[in-house]
């Protein structure tokens, strides 16, 4: 048995909950760091698909200090989580991109915030050195920590069409070298880029699968405005999934990931105002509602075609 009978498969939400006795959730946080995709350390222009304004929620503001922006979190969400623990989320740009001192401190001051138990630090894989991670594996045995890398995809030829900057080796190897140190790893794919068809992606599935992950965040591909993939889409050069096909795809995409992976979001919510494509008018939760019908009605669960070692949930 991989999860229990009636789950399709492994919640974040059940992960999470085996990890802390009470309800916890994540505030966002701009800490006003940069990115080495656009300064041009590594490249500029960034990523085609990225406008880090898509999806900064409303309280992030990077002229607040992190603990500014954590006490507005917590009036954000105040009411609907009134007895919840928060973890501090740096979400916005590269946070691991800096000087160690800057970044722990920056670390260091989201931990002081009452009620908040543990960091989750999103970045790129390239953006990780030797001095930092011994800093992270100690505080990770001070607090929750977890590291989440942008994937986004394992093809190397769809990392350069996209213009990533690294490639899927150096994705592997910050992953491996960050879980061998005792640290959650959490990763993030985006279904649909440019150059990948359905059998591409359901064989990206195998290979996540063979990651040390913890959890994985999966996204459909949007077009967001004022992106490079925004003029691709204008001039006709890109196609969409649509959302009955995205279902169907992500369904087959789940049967094939280790029943030990727990899986975060399946899509993306951008604001509508900054999305061109596509649009399909549900909500994260409806669409799951949808996802899991359609998987229920074929009989379809995590790890039924995972090709691995099938090992029991933790």
């Amino acid at each position: 048995m991989f999860a229990k009978v009636s789950e399709l498969y492994y919640t974040y939400s059940r992960w999470i909950r085996e990890r802390f006795p009470f309800k916890v959730q994540k505030i966002s946080i701009d800490a006003g760091l940069g990115c080495p995709n656009r300064d041009g350390r590594i490249g500029v222009g960034g990523c085609v698909y990225c406008n880090n304004r898509s999806f900064n929620p409303r309280y992030c503001d990077s002229r607040q200090s992190v603990a500014q922006q954590l006490e507005a979190g917590k009036r954000f969400f105040k009411g609907k989580y009134d007895k919840a623990r928060f973890l501090a989320y740096f979400q916005a740009h590269t946070n691991t991109y800096g000087e160690t001192a800057r970044l722990m401190a920056l670390y260091r001051e989201a931990l002081e915030v009452e009620d908040v138990v543990g960091l989750v630090i999103g970045t790129r894989p390239d953006c990780l050195n030797t001095e930092l991670l011994n800093e992270l594996e100690a505080l990770s045995r001070e607090t929750f920590l977890m590291l989440e890398f942008g994937i986004e995809s394992v093809r190397d030829d769809t990392l350069r069409l996209i213009n990533r900057g690294h490639t899927f080796s150096c994705s592997r190897r910050a992953i491996e070298e960050t879980s061998r140190r005792g640290i959650y790893t959490g990763g993030h794919v985006i279904l649909g880029l440019p150059g990948e068809d359905c059998s591409s992606i359901l064989q990206q599935a195998d290979v996540v699968s063979s990651l040390p992950l913890d959890v994985l965040k999966i996204h459909q591909l949007q077009v967001v405005c004022d992106t490079p993939l925004a003029r691709q889409y204008e001039s006709g050069k890109l196609s969409l999934f649509e959302m009955e096909e995205y279902i169907e795809l992500l369904a087959s995409y789940i049967q094939r990931l280790r029943p030990t992976l727990a899986l975060e979001r399946f899509v993306s919510q951008c604001p509508a105002d900054m999305l061109k494509a596509p649009r399909w008018g549900v909500k994260p939760q409806e669409f799951e509602r949808r996802l899991e019908q359609y998987m229920k009605e074929r009989g379809m669960r995590q790890g039924d075609s995972f090709q691995g070692e099938k090992k029991s949930v933790r």
